[in-house]
């Protein structure tokens, strides 16, 4: 199996129907950097905007252009990625009681994403860590993870309206 179709596989494991949202892909353009990866997000935020469990919550929602979500984004650690991933996918984040998924599944598969991707890979977040405010990227509550390695990419957002 190739890196794009483990990529899809283990993000799939991450998924959960109207809550958790997942992306994975190969950059077409020469040398993707922020923008492109942005770019990917901004469809990831079209795709959920567009979905009928959200579409009442999101009436006129238009994703915000490319050079917003760039700086609504920081960087996270490669060390740290597996973990942030596995938050984003498995921990409600309006209830942090409730769980989306087993801990121990969401862990496994976000290791396995963070790996794929390699240590060279990037992680962005629109959490910033140092004051633990969130640079909301629509008006609901969400949380967003997302890594390339230069060729191929990993998104992941979750939303939760209250």
């Amino acid at each position: 199996m190739g890196v794009l179709a483990e990529l899809e596989a283990r993000m799939a494991e991450l998924s959960t129907p109207r809550r958790v949202y997942v992306a994975t892909g190969r950059f077409t353009e020469p040398d993707p950097d922020l923008p492109e990866l942005a770019a990917r997000i901004r469809a990831l935020l079209a795709a959920v905007a567009a979905d009928e469990a959200w579409r009442r919550f999101l009436p006129g929602y238009d994703p915000p252009p490319v050079p917003e979500i760039c700086a609504a984004l920081e960087p996270v650690e490669t060390h740290a990625a597996a973990e942030f991933l596995a938050q984003v996918a498995a921990v409600d984040l309006v209830w942090p009681d409730h769980r989306h998924l087993p801990a121990e599944a969401a862990e496994r598969a976000a290791a396995q994403v963070v790996y794929l991707l390699g240590p060279e890979g990037s992680w962005w977040t629109n959490h910033d860590a140092g004051c633990g405010a969130v640079n909301g990227l629509t008006p609901l509550f969400d949380s967003l993870l997302a890594g390339t390695d230069g060729e191929h990419f990993a998104l992941a957002l979750q939303i939760a309206d209250d």
